[in-house]
């Protein structure tokens, strides 16, 4: 999908990989995070990766990738995340083709449709991170700005003005500022 400019926006399809990576990073590493097989399922059902093929048994391999892009959400600088995901993407074997299926459309695959899906659900996540990273810097992802809260997001919306992990840290932050505004 094109915007008037023809620079692409990560939207659809390219917003569940990013939506994705975080939600994982949030299970995994958070406080108060659920990392259970079931946890791991609903992520990948919630952002349209083929969560039927999930099996128990790769809960631990997604685990690890989440541990892993946590290092990403925690760049404070454009060059350290591009160091990391350059890193990964030699790291991780990758053969992009297209592909036309519900209710995505046509669009891109990173790994072959043969491979297990923590190596598809890792080269996706990978390269639709780098893809917003190419498209907007680090400005849209991050650490919750709320105090006290250790959650990730990603920004994907037109806008990319959220700091927060969820409209409750953003609601929680806001309240006290007004209240400490009001206090002086």
């Amino acid at each position: 999908m094109a915007s008037e400019a023809g620079a692409m926006r990560i939207t659809g399809y390219k917003s569940h990989g990013v939506a994705a990576a975080a939600a994982l990073v949030n299970a995994v590493t958070s406080t108060g995070g659920d990392d259970s097989a079931d946890a791991l399922r609903r992520i990948l059902r919630d952002n349209e990766f083929f969560w039927h093929e999930f099996e128990d048994a790769d809960a631990a391999e997604f685990r690890d990738w989440g541990r892993t892009l946590r290092a990403f959400f925690e760049c404070a600088r454009v060059e350290d995340a591009m160091t990391m995901l350059n890193r990964l993407m030699l790291e991780i074997p990758m053969h992009p083709h297209l592909a036309d299926h519900e209710p995505h459309g046509l669009h891109m695959h990173y790994a072959p449709p043969s491979s297990a899906l923590p190596h598809r659900f890792r080269a996706t996540t990978l390269m639709n991170l780098a893809e917003l990273i190419v498209e907007h810097g680090l400005g849209r992802t991050g650490v919750c700005a709320a105090d006290g809260c250790d959650r990730v997001y990603a920004d994907t919306s037109r806008a990319g003005r959220r700091r927060f992990c969820s409209e409750s840290c953003a609601n929680r932050t806001n309240v006290a500022a007004f209240r400490a505004r009001r206090r002086t």
